[in-house]
């Protein structure tokens, strides 16, 4: 049986006969097997999941999509009370009085859950999972399909400017798409006078207009784009050395 092989500084999987000893070419070695779960990414897992673990070849638009929706829920889910008490020490921070709401991140936690409960670390779940859903989908889906694009004209190759051009692409495009739902997240986290994501969305438009979804789009950029440039490429490192 041919054993599935990658080469180390290209992309494209061949197939070789080998024997017990593994790939036939030099420079070559074994496709990293889908029974060892931790040596894979986890949005790659879950892409797995959806298109099978034997898959060879390009991965359709839709199920890199599907894979990072689910990745961003499960990740949010987790990490909304993080992100609750971090609006609400930004939010406190700018207030106009002498003494503070909460002195620390620790004070903070243990303050909304004696005064409102333990289910307010997860006010604003619904536009929050909505927000990092989105965010993580226009990220992980638009940088395999930016690589991919880019590795199909003259002159590119699987190397470190792909991946930084790659990740300019992904950032870009994450913002565009996840700017009004971040809007909403934010403010809903920091005010509890909206009702729900649909009226906080409303007033927002009623009152600021359709720009107010897109404030600060140049400094959301400057933190999504070098954030995705430098994850995107620690990743493929990452990958290349160890996986």
């Amino acid at each position: 049986m041919g054993r599935r092989c990658w080469r180390n500084a290209g992309h494209n999987p061949v197939y070789r006969q080998g024997g017990r000893g593994g790939c036939a070419l030099e420079g070559h070695r074994p496709w990293p097997s889908p029974t060892v779960p931790l040596r894979r990414p986890p949005h790659r897992l879950v892409k797995a999941f959806f298109v099978g673990g034997t898959a060879v070849g390009d991965v359709s638009l839709l199920s890199k999509i599907l894979a990072a929706l689910t990745t961003g829920v499960i990740a949010i889910v987790v990490a909304s009370p993080t992100d609750l008490v971090k609006v609400r020490l930004q939010a406190d921070g700018k207030a106009n009085t002498v003494k503070r709401n909460y002195s620390g991140a620790l004070n903070a936690y243990a303050t909304i859950i004696r005064q409102e409960g333990i289910g307010a670390l997860w006010t604003g779940l619904g536009p929050n999972v909505a927000r990092n859903a989105i965010i993580n989908a226009a990220e992980l889906a638009s940088y395999d399909q930016f690589k991919q694009m880019f590795l199909k004209l003259p002159g590119f190759t699987d190397n470190v400017f792909t991946h930084l051009l790659a990740g300019l692409g992904a950032g870009f495009f994450a913002v565009c798409i996840g700017s009004p739902v971040d809007v909403v997240k934010s403010r809903m986290m920091g005010d509890s006078t909206y009702r729900s994501t649909l009226d906080c969305f409303a007033k927002t438009l009623k009152n600021d207009g359709p720009g107010a979804f897109y404030k600060g789009f140049i400094a959301n950029f400057c933190r999504i784009g070098s954030w995705n440039v430098i994850m995107f490429l620690t990743l493929e490192q990452v990958r290349r050395l160890f996986l």
